[in-house]
């Protein structure tokens, strides 16, 4: 994975292009705790939009819940295609 990523989110009949870092998502997962969810997520939206969409798309941010789905999908087509397993224990004793 590159560390720069363009990422286009279609919402509605409108379609906006982010440009995140791994610093921006760093800085995003660093601002969120139990009380702060809405802000960070915000503004990752927000820094991350192309320069000439930002008034647009801020227009469309008054809806917490709309924030959180747009953070969301943005963060999970920027996290790589990783499959993880956990390994289960051996129930047999080592030696």
């Amino acid at each position: 994975m590159t560390d720069r990523r363009e990422i286009t989110l279609e919402i509605g009949d409108q379609e906006f292009t982010f440009e995140l870092t791994p610093q921006d998502v760093t800085k995003y997962f660093n601002a969120v705790n139990q009380n702060n969810k809405v802000s960070p997520a915000n503004n990752l939206l927000v820094t991350t939009v192309k320069q000439e969409e930002r008034a647009r798309l801020k227009g469309m941010l008054g809806n917490p819940v709309l924030v959180m789905q747009l953070a969301g999908t943005l963060l999970e087509e920027y996290g790589p295609d990783v499959e993880v397993t956990v390994k289960k224990p051996s129930t047999t004793p080592n030696d």
